[in-house]
């Protein structure tokens, strides 16, 4: 039998209103293509387990995602939304219907559970090198006079890093950088990333 985690029931409790029939039909549909999988938090959103890691599925501000993490072995050439930018292979889900229908879905998940019990991996992409990031002047300077933030900043992933960085060099308005500026040093001054208001435990 399958095994269900009480922090996806938590997870989705506290997800956005439009987010919890998306989660809920995702979370009920690979129980019953799957009915061993086995459920867990990895990342601060839930994944789906069955002879390794299967799916995953989150919720975000404005829309949610679903994706297979072997999804480029299952999802190719299958028609699914690629329009939209985001984690997963169906771009970003803001409704039930933004779904793929649910015979195909289940086809997918079943894919998915033939690649793992067979032990088939997904051939890894060299990366390329990144750039060294560039922190601007202003940022410096701010995280100069708050010696809090500049630690935690400084411990923070080139990810979150860059995550701050973008967002405000972003702002199209003077002020509205300004602003960034002052609340990204707020934040990281008590230890928060970027986007800390969707990770949720």
């Amino acid at each position: 039998m399958g095994k269900r985690d009480p922090r996806v029931d938590a997870y989705i409790a506290k997800s956005a209103d439009f987010a919890k029939p998306i989660l809920t039909e995702l979370r009920e549909t690979v129980h019953g293509a799957c009915p061993d999988v086995e459920e867990t938090m990895k990342w601060s959103f839930p994944h789906f387990m069955y002879q390794g890691m299967l799916c995953s599925m989150a919720a975000f501000k404005q829309h949610a995602v679903f994706g297979f993490w072997k999804g480029s072995l299952i999802v190719k050439d299958s028609g699914a939304k690629k329009s939209e930018p985001g984690m997963g292979q169906f771009g970003r889900i803001t409704k039930p219907s933004d779904l793929p229908p649910k015979k195909t879905l289940i086809g997918y998940i079943h894919k998915a559970m033939a690649l793992n019990e067979e032990g088939i991996t997904v051939p890894r992409v060299q990366k390329r090198s990144r750039k060294p990031i560039r922190v601007p002047p202003d940022l410096v300077s701010a995280l100069r006079r708050n010696s809090r933030a500049r630690t935690a900043f400084d411990d923070f992933s080139s990810s979150h890093k860059r995550e701050y960085i973008e967002w405000i060099t972003e702002a199209k308005a003077k002020e509205t950088r300004v602003r960034r500026l002052q609340t990204a040093v707020e934040w990281m001054a008590q230890g928060k990333s970027r986007n800390w208001k969707y990770e949720q435990k």
